[in-house]
């Protein structure tokens, strides 16, 4: 057994790639629970693993102690000392004790100790090896599916697709050769669990990396990506160079790069369109295929309007608004597209509502100043001349009245009538 031993751990480490240190390791725990198990055992044991002739030993660890009290942990000084004179109160020592039939359970211990290692170990290289393809796209074959998911065989594991994750309209039949994008991988107790996705707009990008070598290599640049998977997707790209045309860069000779593209992704539309540091530029471009007038940008609020040629406005706003929405998505600006004539007449509009506005003020003004002129001051002055008069005949009304009760003064009475009737004349 123990040749056949060394030569399965020398396989194991040669073919699947697990260390025989590490098969032994957990041999030895295995063993040290099925000896426990199987002989009704307490006792600190110990399972060494000779590596050079592949042959196991059960060893009893007990403590050095003056008085014994559990004989499965313990051991006098007394016996210790017969043993080797130099043992101390307090030493362990290790007495061998493995059973004449411990062969068969080290064997039947080690079969599921290795099956068990080399599944762990198989998923560990699977994780290992998948993960470095996260974001990343792979090529996988449709094996079956459920309510739930679409399985995709992925050569060592397979990998779930999910009804979010897949192009609307799509039919997915079992052999079918299909593009996917890794969009996350878990090393779960059952094993690794591996998404993927054929919506996801980096699938896009990696496609366009796969089939045109200057955005691979970085010369040419996807600077976005706006996509409706399964109906139409616009990529802007740039060129880091001056002679190099990135939209023909990506279109390719006689339009054979995008169309690899379009047909890998079902006829999907593409639109490949230019980018610009200027936005008004830029949003142009994205409203591809319609012409563009003119764009007016309102910065606070993150908006633009776009102005197209009447012709060209459902053009520019697309079936459902796709042109509009996709152009939004691509650019990061809201986007309120109008018509030649709708602009010139909301102008207008806005004109008719100026004059207006002005007209009223200037009938205020106007009539302001007409009631200006309606005042004659010298009047008011005389007014208010008058005024101080009244004011004076009202006092001696009031000084009357007070000696007309007070009838006794007879003379002031008469002064009071006089000066009242000289005020009068």
């Amino acid at each position: 057994m123990s040749k056949e031993m060394l030569n399965a751990l020398d396989a194991l480490e040669t073919e699947k790639g697990i260390a025989k240190e590490i098969v032994i390791d957990a041999l030895e725990a295995a063993l040290v629970s099925a000896y426990k198990r199987n002989y009704g055992q307490a006792q600190n044991v110990e399972v060494e693993f000779d590596m050079k002739k592949g042959n196991i030993h059960v060893y009893a660890v007990k403590e050095v102690v003056d008085v014994v009290f559990d004989s499965r942990l313990e051991v006098s000084i007394q016996d210790a000392m017969e043993v080797n004179a130099a043992y101390e109160v307090g030493d362990h020592i290790r007495f061998e004790v493995t059973p004449k039939d411990f062969g068969r359970i080290a064997a039947q211990t080690a079969k599921q100790v290795i099956m068990q290692r080399v599944r762990e170990a198989e998923r560990s290289i699977i994780y290992n090896e998948f993960v470095a393809y996260e974001n990343d796209i792979m090529q996988g074959i449709v094996e079956r599916q459920d309510n739930r998911y679409i399985y995709v065989n992925l050569g060592k594991i397979e990998a779930v697709l999910s009804k979010q994750e897949q192009i609307p309209n799509e039919v997915y039949k079992p052999h079918d050769r299909i593009k996917v994008y890794v969009t996350k991988v878990e090393n779960t107790s059952k094993g690794p669990q591996i998404f993927v996705s054929r919506s996801h707009p980096d699938l896009l990008k990696r496609l366009f990396e796969q089939e045109v070598p200057e955005i691979y290599d970085g010369t040419v640049e996807i600077v976005s990506i706006a996509r409706e998977a399964g109906d139409r997707a616009k990529v802007a790209v740039m060129s880091r160079e001056e002679n190099i045309d990135p939209v023909g860069t990506c279109v390719g000779p006689k339009g054979q790069r995008v169309q690899a593209i379009v047909n890998e992704l079902k006829g999907e539309n593409m639109d490949i369109v230019e980018y610009n540091e200027d936005p008004a530029v830029y949003i142009a471009n994205a409203l591809n295929p319609a012409q563009v007038v003119s764009v007016t940008f309102n910065e606070a609020a993150g908006s633009c309007v776009v102005v197209v040629p009447d012709y060209q406005l459902s053009l520019a706003i697309g079936k459902r608004g796709q042109n509009a929405r996709l152009a939004a998505k691509l650019t990061g600006f809201k986007i309120d597209i109008k018509s030649e004539s709708d602009m010139k007449a909301l102008e207008l509009a806005k004109e008719e509502a100026g004059l207006e506005e002005a007209a009223d003020y200037a009938e205020a003004v106007e009539a302001v100043d007409q009631d200006m002129e309606a005042v004659d001051v010298e009047e008011v002055i005389e007014n208010i001349e008058d005024l101080d008069g009244i004011e004076e005949i009202s006092e001696l009304d009031s000084e009357v009245e007070e000696n007309i009760l007070n009838p006794e003064d007879a003379e002031s009475m008469i002064e009071l009538g006089e000066e009242r009737a000289g005020h009068e004349e």
